[in-house]
């Protein structure tokens, strides 16, 4: 039956808490995956049969659609110049987010690099609060003045631009954890081009010499800026690369495979084993970045050969035909009401308003409030901003 854009804006959001076995036999479905989804190093693979609950499946695919439709939005407005600066979109890749998202509770936390869009959507931010931060707008997710690489939900930490930085940031969430004695894990996830940055080794044994509940998730899309993984990388295997850290390689175009690696790693890391290292073995279906073709350094073959036999939301859709969960037209209707509610989110970001032009907004959040100095020191004396007054002064130092 089609949903009404209304019924579908409340199932698209996410829910934030752990998913939970129904009790009822005929809402459950068992799920038998392929062998070859998981590899793994000096650890027991998680088991390839397992049950999930019916609506959690469809949820899963309402997820990965909006999340390609929100992305092909942004894709749209960066070549009509409505965003600018830098965008990296995560078309091919939605199976990694969606499935960490539905492994996780709300309590456990999530860090990334600049490839963000999804993650921050699936942590709680709206289509239109993306959007407007891609855009620059006062209703963005961080109030306009962050863009595509800073994005920020409740429990998801960026949204980060430096490369690998986010991964000992990440290890100090884990750290939080463990000293509140919380039974949460991080995911810290970056690329395989981050993956030779010497903080993610440091991170490393620091995660181990503490057994932080950190989950050190490498998303290898298998190419960086206009380079394969195989000729910036001497060892492809990252999920071998933590040497004294048990590893764990899954199919990252599988969204159950990554749901069942996802929840497998949350609960290995919540109990006290310490930390562990996945990799995701994805595709962007784009380049690096809106300045990057990403047609220089691969052939058009093999992209279109990735999107017709490997694609996430097509490999659920199949999985909810032949389990009978949904038929095609039910799936075709979601499809429909996607796209007019991405097509909405859209409009009321474009309606919102720009940052006001005043210089006080320049220090928000910089301060806890009630915790303000007096002034904040500049390069010269013109530059040094007073607080109380909400003015540049001519104090001399």
């Amino acid at each position: 039956m089609l949903r009404s854009t209304a019924s579908l804006r409340a199932a698209m959001k996410p829910v934030m808490a752990t998913r939970t076995l129904a009790s009822a036999a005929s809402d459950l479905v068992t799920i038998d995956l392929p062998a070859s989804s998981f590899e793994t190093y000096n650890l027991d693979a998680p088991e390839l049969t397992f049950e999930a609950e019916k609506t959690d499946l469809l949820q899963m695919y309402k997820d990965m659609i909006i999340v390609r439709r929100m992305e092909m939005a942004a894709d749209a407005l960066y070549k009509a110049k409505k965003i600018r600066g830098f965008c990296h979109l995560s078309v091919g890749q939605e199976a990694i987010a969606v499935g960490i998202e539905h492994a996780i509770a709300a309590q456990d936390t999530v860090i990334t690099s600049y490839r963000c869009h999804g993650f921050a959507y699936l942590r709680g931010a709206s289509v239109k609060a993306v959007l407007g931060e891609l855009m620059g707008k006062r209703g963005g997710v961080s109030y306009g003045k962050g863009g595509s690489m800073h994005m920020f939900a409740p429990g998801f930490y960026g949204g980060n631009g430096i490369v690998g930085a986010q991964v000992p940031l990440g290890a100090g969430l884990a750290f939080a954890h463990k000293y509140r004695g919380e039974k949460n894990a991080t995911f810290t996830l970056y690329g395989d081009g981050a993956s030779n940055q010497g903080q993610v080794f440091e991170s490393y044994n620091m995660a181990k010499l503490w057994d932080l509940p950190c989950i050190f998730a490498c998303e290898n899309n298998k190419y960086g800026m206009g380079t394969s993984a195989s000729r910036s990388s001497a060892m492809t295997e990252y999920y071998k690369r933590g040497q004294y850290i048990p590893g764990l390689k899954v199919n990252g175009m599988d969204v159950l495979a990554c749901y069942q690696a996802s929840k497998f790693a949350k609960d290995w890391c919540a109990n006290g084993n310490g930390p562990l290292v996945l990799e995701y073995e994805t595709y962007r279906y784009g380049g690096h970045s809106m300045s990057d073709p990403g047609t220089t350094y691969r052939t058009r073959e093999e992209v279109q050969h990735m999107r017709s036999k490997n694609d996430p939301i097509s490999g659920l859709k199949a999985t909810l035909l032949e389990l009978d969960i949904a038929s095609e037209d039910e799936i075709k209707a979601w499809d429909k009401d996607a796209r007019k509610y991405v097509d909405e989110q859209v409009a009321a970001a474009e309606e919102d308003v720009p940052p006001e032009a005043k210089m006080d907004i320049l220090f928000e959040d910089v301060y806890v409030p009630g915790s303000e100095i007096k002034e904040l020191r500049g390069r010269i004396s013109d530059d040094t901003w007073n607080f109380e007054k909400g003015t540049f002064s001519n104090k001399v130092y």
